[in-house]
């Protein structure tokens, strides 16, 4: 397979729109036992579907699915793809959950970010897909990605790309101050105390609160803090793994070692272009957006394994990243699965996921020996994909979402945005953020159970 290396600049991360959650407790009713909107169908029966004139709408943002569709229409001329972009994010989850509540207007395929999922699988909006078979898919995926679209035997979407968590770094800044590029996380808090006490307009990472990074963070130091059991959900934002987090960022947020300044801005790109932030810890989605918009940076760039807790450890988490699901409105649930299965686990949809700068969830794709040995020259030639797809396998196993997460990460910045601007703990802004996420699911019918 062939790959560009230049990718299409992308942004991933959600940013937070609350989204009403009324009757999500309520199942959804069923697209049928037969026929084109079935929930279940052989190989064979979605073939003969596919030879058949038919349209589907998807909903998506990702640049990459245009040109997907396109290709799915040139594979199968009597199908049409009506691609919507409806809003990125949040945006597009309230205009389905209104369609869900309505019970009309859904598209038969969208495009729904990992921590987005459970919200729609509570209410029995998104189609089973191990009915078609794809449940046999499991092998073709990584662990935490198949892990992020299933739960028991139900598989409610199909991953379409990945966010393994790597450091991503300024060689020349490490080197300009004399510091080893950090492999734990004490080292992670001296450097920055080290290259800020020498230009207090160099900081090691720039944070003014995100909650997907938030989340990501104490993902990658073993915390569970949500668990979910039917309309049952446990929030925990004290627990160890938080806990751990905290005590290693407080120190960098008290002493304001991080740039105060918006990701995705023009000023954050400049910032990562002229290296005053030496490091992002971030998915594997990123390097085409430095190659896109912090050109001044090429050849400085380079890629690590997250530090650690513990000397020797290999542990890190997912950020961002999104799959493909049939609703369970959809009328044309054959056709849609198809497109689905073609956008995620075919090689001809992978491909154009890839050009368009998505990062595999495939596993066969991460470890294709011409991915692995892609050395971009805007990391100086490094092969970073070993890295990337190293961290794909070492992604901590068990992580679970809160069935509100979309609500619970529009509020975060509500409780920690004082803290990143006045320099106190997050001890207290992670507390505020589990009572305000468990008084709204109750509000929505839930049973919410804090520690």
């Amino acid at each position: 397979m062939t790959r560009t290396t230049s990718r299409a600049a992308k942004r991933v991360a959600a940013f937070g729109v609350g989204v009403a959650l009324v009757g999500s407790l309520a199942a959804c009713s069923s697209g049928g036992s037969g026929g084109a909107g079935a929930d279940s169908a052989s190989a064979d029966e979605i073939e003969a579907a596919l030879q058949e004139e038919s349209t589907i709408t998807v909903w998506a943002w990702a640049p990459a699915v245009e040109p997907i569709a396109e290709a799915f229409e040139e594979k199968y001329p009597n199908v049409t793809v009506d691609v919507q972009n409806v809003g990125t994010g949040a945006d597009q989850y309230t205009k389905l959950q209104n369609a869900i509540k309505a019970g009309k207007g859904a598209p038969d395929v969208a495009q729904v970010e990992y921590f987005a999922i459970p919200q729609f699988t509570l209410g029995e909006s998104l189609a089973d897909l191990s009915g078609f078979g794809y449940g046999d898919l499991e092998e073709d995926f990584t662990a935490s990605t198949w892990n992020a679209v299933t739960q028991d035997d139900a598989v409610y979407a199909l991953p379409q790309d990945s966010g393994p968590m790597a450091m991503f770094y300024r060689q020349d800044v490490f080197d300009k101050y004399g510091i080893e590029v950090p492999t734990t996380w004490d080292e992670y808090v001296a450097a920055a105390e080290t290259m800020h006490a020498a230009d207090p307009n160099q900081y090691i990472a720039g944070d003014t609160g995100d909650a997907g990074f938030t989340t990501s963070m104490i993902w990658q130091a073993g915390g569970h803090p949500y668990s979910v059991d039917g309309d049952t959900v446990s929030i925990d934002l004290q627990d160890e793994g938080a806990k751990r987090w905290t005590e290693t960022w407080n120190p960098l947020v008290e002493q304001k070692l991080l740039a105060q300044i918006p990701g995705w801005t023009d000023e954050w790109f400049r910032a990562l272009g002229d290296g005053s932030i030496a490091t992002m810890l971030t998915g594997a989605w990123m390097p085409g957006n430095l190659t896109a918009q912090a050109a001044a940076g090429s050849g400085q760039w380079r890629v690590a394994p997250m530090p650690q807790y513990e000397e020797g450890d290999t542990a890190t988490a997912e950020n961002g990243g999104s799959s493909i699901a049939v609703m369970q409105q959809s009328e044309n649930k054959l056709v849609a699965a198809a497109f689905t299965k073609f956008a995620t686990a075919e090689e001809e949809g992978r491909q154009i996921s890839f050009d368009a700068g998505g990062f595999p969830s495939t596993v066969a794709d991460l470890e294709d020996e011409e991915f692995l040995a892609e050395a971009p020259e805007y990391f100086g030639g490094q092969k970073i994909n070993e890295v990337l797809a190293d961290a794909a396998t070492n992604v901590v196993p068990d992580w679970q979402y809160l069935p509100f997460q979309v609500y619970a990460n529009s509020i975060y910045s509500d409780s920690a945005s004082s803290a990143y601007t006045n320099g106190t703990s997050l001890d207290p802004v992670l507390e505020a953020w589990a009572e305000a996420s468990a008084a709204y699911g109750e509000q929505q019918g839930f049973t919410v159970e804090t520690k």
